[in-house]
């Protein structure tokens, strides 16, 4: 059993006649900085493992250094083709990044166990890729928290595209296979929810916003905002009215949704209209969003000019009164498991024959 020594500062990919995806590992790095007090001659390519040349030597090793000699040594057997001797090199599992295999051939790398220190993040980076060609593996996760930043020049250079961000990680991909990405793209919209909250006496819960475009100056609306992540559609927006206006409500149903796009940094909008039920009078405004909120008449409400002369407005308030008319159905909240991921979902759809929901279909 030979042992072969392991530059990871330039290993780049290179290509022979009849070989791909070749490994060219020089001794510049280990030279100028002596890491691991180990010297490695010029170069030698691989493909799939197997060495292409076998110029290298293993002339001085360092005792005294943190890393051991075992660690840092890589394993290799002899064989013969056409009577020429052969070696094939073994990466340790150490010194590839740690990462699970998603259901769809791709990888998920570990990002608890990434390296801190860009120089190893590229030689196991590198590594890594190599290995998970050979092993015909397609897409790449890498998730790089923000502690870890400085990673993401290293991920930049060596092919890895931005797929989206969070408050404490950046998501990267990088795709194997010569032939078109199959990876997902990034989510493509935000979801908005609406909420008409009518009480006993005819009146209609809306608020006055701090913050609005001059065309909706002077515009009482209804309650309005986004869903949280994980939140369920009937939950948000039964949150957004108790933070806006402090009304407790129940969720009725789903009476319509409106579908745009381009609107927040290219992103489509899903805006669900909900009708909800008051268990409480007493309005307690929201002094962060809100700058007035009551009760308002419906008729009142109906003949703002700002409504009247809008199509999208008025449509919906035309479904609106046609529900409280119980000339309309909406889409009422049903949960139920699938047996395709086992996970409770929340299906909306309407149910005419429900006496609970007083309302019969046009």
């Amino acid at each position: 059993m030979e042992l072969k020594f392991i530059d990871f500062k330039s290993m780049s990919m290179c290509k022979s006649v009849g070989m791909e995806g070749l490994m060219k590992f020089s001794s510049s790095f280990l030279d100028s900085k002596l890491m691991f007090g180990v010297n490695v001659a010029p170069s030698f390519c691989s493909h799939r493992g197997l060495l292409t040349k076998a110029s290298y030597s293993s002339t001085s090793y360092d005792a005294t250094r943190s890393v051991s000699k075992k660690n840092f040594l890589e394993d290799t057997f002899s064989y013969k083709i056409n009577g020429t001797n052969h070696t094939s090199l073994y990466f340790r599992d150490k010194w590839l990044l740690d990462a699970s295999e998603d259901e769809y051939g791709g990888v998920l790398v570990n990002a608890d166990r990434l390296p801190s220190d860009p120089d190893k993040f590229t030689f196991v980076l590198r590594a890594s890729l190599s290995h998970w060609k050979v092993k015909g593996k397609k897409g790449v996760w890498l998730k790089l928290p923000l502690e870890k930043c400085d990673l993401v020049p290293v991920a930049v250079k060596e092919g890895f595209q931005y797929h989206h961000a969070e408050r404490g990680y950046v998501m990267m991909t990088y795709w194997i296979p010569e032939e078109p990405c199959m990876l997902p793209s990034n989510a493509s919209h935000q979801v908005g929810v609406g909420g008409f909250v009518i009480n006993n006496k005819n009146e209609v819960l809306v608020v006055q916003e701090k913050l609005f475009t001059p065309a909706l100056s002077g515009l009482w609306k209804i309650p309005t905002g986004f869903i949280h992540e994980s939140e369920e559609i009937f939950t948000g927006i039964v949150r957004e009215v108790q933070e806006e206006t402090g009304i407790d409500t129940e969720f009725v149903e789903v009476m319509a949704f409106r579908h745009v796009h381009d609107v927040a940094f290219q992103k489509s909008d899903l805006f669900f209209v909900c009708l909800l039920r008051p268990l409480s009078k007493q309005i307690m405004v929201d002094d962060l969003e809100i700058q007035d909120a009551k009760w308002m008449p419906l008729v009142e409400f109906v003949e703002q000019p700002l409504i009247q002369e809008d199509d999208m407005f008025k449509k919906i308030i035309d479904i609106f009164i046609a529900r409280l008319g119980k000339r309309y159905c909406g889409l009422s909240v049903h949960q139920l498991v699938s047996k395709f991921d086992d996970k409770l979902s929340t299906l909306y759809f309407n149910t005419v024959d429900d006496p609970d929901l007083n309302c019969q279909a046009s």
